[in-house]
């Protein structure tokens, strides 16, 4: 059973705003830091975008002040606010989550901090 599931990617144009949504079961990811990275055709995957357990935030330049992060332990899931779409905003977004809290920008920024990782989903932005 994969633990975190992702929806909400799809076909826009550029400028346009989508709504991804990352579900988490299993477990309880309310003391986990979550977050979304990304990958582009013919790119390295890149960090986007985590929140730690107490809110605590680190954006990717590249999205900052177009995309919002937040969660809801409530119902352990994350969502991810896209406004302003762009092209280059075009990847497979990936939705991950650590095995315990992070604390530091290099640890947020680090792919090998997140122990879980959903299947993707396509987020694709026409020009």
């Amino acid at each position: 059973q994969v633990p975190l599931v992702e929806s909400g990617g799809g076909l826009v144009q550029a400028g346009d705003s989508l709504r991804l949504s990352c579900g988490a079961s299993g477990r309880t990811f309310s003391s986990s830091t979550m977050g979304w990275f990304r990958q582009a055709p013919g790119k390295e995957r890149e960090y986007v975008v985590a929140i730690g357990s107490g809110g605590r935030t680190y954006y990717a330049d590249s999205v900052k002040g177009r995309f919002t992060i937040s969660r809801d332990n409530g119902v352990n899931t994350i969502y991810l606010q896209m406004n302003s779409l762009k092209p280059e905003d075009t990847a497979l977004y990936y939705c991950v989550a650590s095995s315990r809290p992070l604390v530091s920008y290099r640890q947020f920024i680090s792919e090998h901090s997140y122990q879980y990782w959903g299947q993707g989903t396509q987020v694709t932005v026409s020009s």
